[in-house]
């Protein structure tokens, strides 16, 4: 293969200093359409050509590509990839049993050659993950890095830098490391916490600017105005009027602010079991604080995960959901006291009252006492909500979400700190898309981290007589007085 002539030409101000960063860790943000996955394989063909030559003049490099699933490896990573690198660098390989592998063979005018191997890999499939424990590489490749776990970026965080050696390439790495690109997480996400987190040294994060901005005014429906970002990165490369038209359609603010606005934000390929909410109209700017005047309401959902939501109703009669109290794998006797300890320390003196799921009236098979019992003899007061349908437990939170009180503000408002139940009504808590040529959900939610804090809520709302305008149960009494509130 005879020399290539190679040129590239200066990018946008963040993608440049991404490409021109060599610290262990170099990661890059941004909107769709935004250039960061075509530098992310530009800045892996100046590590092949930056390598040291060892003494035949060879640069020998090695480099993992890693997506999350085989099939958007093969039909995005691999296409991509081959934009850049295509038949005049070297040849593909797919098929078989070893993973895909572009073996870039091409001569530079110094009289050097670069040999390297680029080796791709999906991590649905366990026999990658067994493989990444023991690969010998320069350098990784994360594309879309925010969809891998966070175990899967600290191995390979200590398998790079192993390859070229003094053995295998007659000379070292000139620089190994990480090159991510992504897409914006949410805040739970181990990018964002890396991102934030002080104490990386030698990791490097690059935001670009979103392809569209927010410009603080709701439309008629509550939903944010948009505009395209005249400041956006990569806007020569894109055809006219791409963010315009990227705004155009059925499109929610949260998908809009992650895909387009280049925001932190949570995003689920689902539908939402409440779908009136929304994170811009319910979700308070700051942690909304108790006020001792006024009882402490909180919902409860049992099962092996057991959780609760906590709330207040103010002034206006607004329930605002202050806190949560969520579990993984915790018996009813342990959830009871930890429930206790936590409202007693964080919220002292505080009268509560509480609303349980109806089914934590059955006994177990191993005690005579039911769930609710338990709870109580643990010290939270707390009787089984009205009625245990879902369809009036699902109006008992869309009534509020729908409904303005007299400060014309929601009636039921979530503040930031109860962050898996404004997830869930975001859309964790969701109808599972079935994967069909037309859009088609489940029947039933998915039961999942974000199903027992929400359903929880709908106990305390349930409880609170919001499900009362929609729908009455035939068991359920309007002048049947609150319960009598017992005091911590």
């Amino acid at each position: 293969m005879g020399n290539l002539e190679i040129e590239i030409e200066e990018l946008d101000e963040t993608l440049q200093a991404f490409l021109d960063c060599r610290s262990r860790f170099t990661g890059i943000m941004g909107p769709l359409g935004s250039g960061k996955t075509y530098t992310a394989i530009l800045r892996v063909l100046l590590g092949m050509i930056e390598q040291e030559p060892n003494a035949v003049g060879i640069r020998p490099t090695r480099w993992i590509a890693v997506r999350n699933t085989y099939p958007d490896l093969t039909t995005t990573t691999i296409r991509d990839f081959r934009e850049v690198f295509d038949e005049n660098f070297g040849t593909m390989t797919m098929g078989g049993l070893d993973p895909p592998t572009f073996r870039a063979r091409f001569n530079l005018d110094d009289g050097t050659r670069v040999e390297s191997d680029v080796i791709f890999y999906a991590l649905d499939r366990q026999d990658a993950i067994r493989r990444l424990r023991g690969v010998q590489t320069t350098g990784f490749w994360l594309n879309e890095a925010m969809q891998l776990q966070r175990d899967v970026v600290a191995l390979a965080d200590l398998r790079h830098g192993r390859y070229p050696s003094d053995v295998a390439g007659g000379v070292r790495a000139t620089w190994h490391g990480i090159i991510a690109d992504t897409n914006a997480p949410d805040e739970d996400n181990w990018y964002y916490k890396a991102a934030h987190d002080t104490k990386s040294p030698d990791w490097e994060f690059f935001r670009q600017p979103g392809g569209v901005i927010d410009t603080g005014v709701l439309d008629g429906k509550g939903n944010k105005v948009w505009v395209a970002n005249p400041d956006a990165e990569n806007l020569p490369n894109l055809p006219d009027g791409y963010y315009e038209r990227a705004l155009q359609g059925n499109k929610t603010d949260d998908w809009i602010a992650n895909m387009l606005g280049n925001e932190y934000s949570f995003i689920v390929d689902g539908k939402p079991v409440h779908p009136d909410f929304r994170d811009s109209l319910h979700v308070t700017q700051e942690n909304v604080a108790f006020n001792p005047d006024f009882p402490l309401v909180i919902g409860v959902d049992f099962g092996r995960t057991p959780a609760a939501a906590i709330g207040q109703r103010d002034v206006w009669g607004r329930i605002n959901i202050i806190d949560e109290f969520v579990s993984d794998d915790m018996s009813q006797a342990v959830f009871g006291p930890e429930l206790r300890a936590y409202i007693t320390s964080h919220y002292p003196q505080a009268k509560v009252r509480g609303w349980s799921d109806p089914a934590g009236e059955a006994k177990g098979q191993a005690t005579e006492d039911t769930p609710r019992q338990v709870l109580v003899a643990a010290g939270v007061p707390c009787q089984p909500a009205p009625s245990n349908k879902v369809v009036l437990r699902r109006a008992s939170v869309a009534n509020p979400l729908r409904r303005l009180c007299g400060d014309k503000r929601p009636a039921l408002m979530i503040s930031p700190k109860a962050r898996i139940i404004r997830k869930g009504l975001a859309g964790g808590f969701c109808f599972r898309r079935i994967r069909t040529t037309d859009d088609r959900y489940t029947e039933e939610p998915d039961k999942n981290a974000y199903s027992h804090p929400v359903e929880a809520l709908e106990y305390l709302c349930l409880g609170e007589g919001e499900g009362r305008a929609a729908l009455l149960p035939v068991d359920y009494d309007p002048n049947e007085p609150i319960q009598e509130i017992a005091e911590f």
